[in-house]
């Protein structure tokens, strides 16, 4: 089993910026690799951006390239999500999920969810 709480979202101007977080516990956190989501209503959950066990590999959705930055801290059991120049459209529940093999793309590639933390965009 493994646990994530995510933390950190809010609203703000757009322009602004936000930094989510996901702690982590359960499970050898190190091993695995990270995910973010986010799924506006109405809308599928799609990707944000997902980084490999070792924190050296980062992917992004096109929409959030140079704005949004993944990193992990293995030693906290940590994953954030640095968020800049937010966009009202980045207005979302953002999720964080840990990767059943590697990294993926796709929701069905992740196996553990977080509760999810609200991000609104005005503006």
């Amino acid at each position: 089993q493994v646990q994530l709480v995510e933390s950190g979202g809010g609203l703000v101007q757009a322009g602004g910026s936000l930094r989510l977080s996901c702690a982590a516990s359960g499970r050898t956190f190190s091993r695995y690799g990270m995910g973010w989501f986010r799924q506006a209503p109405g809308k599928d959950r799609d990707f944000v951006a997902a980084i490999n066990w070792s924190g050296g590999s980062t992917y992004y959705a096109d929409s959030v390239k140079g704005r949004f930055t993944i990193s992990r801290d293995n030693a906290k059991r940590t994953v954030s999500l640095q968020m800049n120049s937010l966009k009202p459209e980045d207005t979302a529940v953002y999720y964080c999920a840990t990767a059943r093999d590697g990294y993926g793309y796709y929701a069905r590639e992740y196996d553990y969810w977080g509760q999810g933390t609200q991000v609104t965009v005005s503006s």
